[in-house]
């Protein structure tokens, strides 16, 4: 351990003062999508909040928020499209919404869209700023906002209410509030299936805290160095390649001990939203433990270990101009796991590493809608991690650049995209 390690830390700002760059960043990044958009939209003759609001999945949750479930649709080949695959928190909160306000539905699912894109890059920096400092916390909240698909943030959708929920859900584990992880992990599976994920992040966090608890009682004091270790970064991280401000040598605090009842209550609560809706879709169709995975069927949907995403990375390959995409693809799904991968061995916190692990696994090997996979993909967060931090080593004006030029082209693609076939 380097001196650095073992110096007296000076006292840090508040949260929400550290995290203000950070959403001040992240909200002209959004304002310059919005804006591109609407010019975009308005040549096209499209309205751009129509696009945002009143389109493809925002449609269905307004559906939900105003007469409730029983809407479905009947297609041609006879496969059955229900609102029941449709979570109900975001639809919940439209409904109150509506009801306390003039807004419409549609109105208040971007604005609940728009203050949880804003709890989301708040909560993504304080994992990022816990594990790794304030520098890469703000570079990866800004990476977050220009990635490609990014303008799905400010869309009537559930991505960014749920990136909301599981990310503080998991600063709630890193800082051993586990009552607190538990019920934002129920929150975030009453929004949507991927909940599964954060559901797992408490649940492995709760394993391990229980076995160093019986570590700890045969070996006293050793619960400190343990939780040290654990959620140290990678020495590969103690040394800055750049006379920039370091971010790599900022330890992890090791969450603070919590009684082993508020441990077992938080894991206790996790699992009962989603647990919840699928037990209430169960019996709604008739169907039990099955309805909930009846409903998906009836839309193609499924989990087969991502071989129908070969099948259809593979058929990009019949003709020359769709064997770029092929390329794409491949490349793109290439980095996300070696993204992965350098996370694992930084020695991200367990934690951070299993609900990314299984929000990769739920988008990559679902079976069907697989244009809409860099949406899916939009909530695994810690994988910008290690890319955050090499951006946070740069001189302050480099990576403002390298943003900047982010951003204008995640606007663009934005625009083209939701004038052009959009998210299914």
């Amino acid at each position: 351990m380097t001196d650095l390690e073992t110096r007296a830390a000076p006292p840090r700002a508040p949260l929400p003062r550290r995290a203000a760059p950070a959403l001040l960043g992240y909200a002209a990044v959004r304002a310059l999508g919005l804006v591109v958009l609407a010019v975009w939209s308005a040549a096209r003759g499209k309205s751009a909040y129509t696009l945002l609001t009143a389109r493809w999945d925002s449609l269905w949750y307004t559906r939900v928020a105003g007469p409730g479930y029983g809407y479905e649709v009947r297609l041609p080949n006879g496969d059955v499209h229900s609102d029941l695959a449709f979570f109900p928190l975001l639809p919940w909160l439209e409904r109150a919404l509506h009801a306390v306000t003039p807004l419409s539905y549609a109105d208040a699912g971007f604005v609940v869209s728009l203050l949880a894109s804003l709890a989301a890059a708040c909560g993504i920096f304080a994992v990022a700023d816990r594990v790794y400092g304030p520098r890469a916390g703000i570079c990866a909240v800004l990476l977050w906002a220009v990635l490609p698909v990014g303008i799905v943030q400010s869309m009537a959708y559930s991505e960014s209410l749920f990136t909301a929920l599981a990310a503080w859900s998991l600063y709630a584990l890193l800082t051993g509030r586990w009552v607190c992880a538990g019920t934002l992990a129920a929150l975030a599976g009453l929004t949507r299936p991927v909940g599964a994920a954060v559901v797992a992040a408490v649940w492995v966090a709760g394993v391990l805290s229980f076995v160093r608890d019986r570590s700890t009682s045969r070996t006293p004091g050793a619960r400190e160095t343990e939780g040290a270790i654990s959620h140290a970064p990678s020495t590969s991280f103690t040394t800055p390649a750049t006379p920039a401000p370091s971010v790599t040598s900022h330890t992890t605090p090791a969450p603070p001990a919590a009684p082993r009842a508020r441990v077992a209550l938080g894991m206790v609560i996790a699992p009962l939203g989603a647990a919840g809706y699928v037990l209430w879709v169960g019996r709604r169709t008739g169907r039990g433990l099955f309805g909930y995975l009846d409903v998906q069927a009836g839309w193609r949907n499924g989990f087969d270990g991502g071989y129908a995403f070969a099948r259809f990375v593979a058929d990009k390959f019949t003709s020359f101009p769709a064997a770029l995409a092929g390329v794409s693809l491949i490349v793109g799904v290439a980095l996300l796991l070696w993204l992965y991968v350098i996370g694992i061995r930084r020695r991200q916190p367990v934690e951070l590493l299993v609900y990314t692990g299984v929000v990769l696994a739920l988008a990559l090997c679902a079976s069907s809608y697989f244009g809409s996979k860099p949406r899916l993909l939009m909530p695994a967060f810690p994988v910008l991690f290690p890319l955050a931090c090499s951006l946070a080593r740069l001189r302050t004006s480099r990576s403002v650049l390298v943003i900047a030029v982010l951003a204008i082209g995640s606007a663009i693609y934005g625009a083209f995209w939701l004038n052009g076939s959009g998210p299914p």
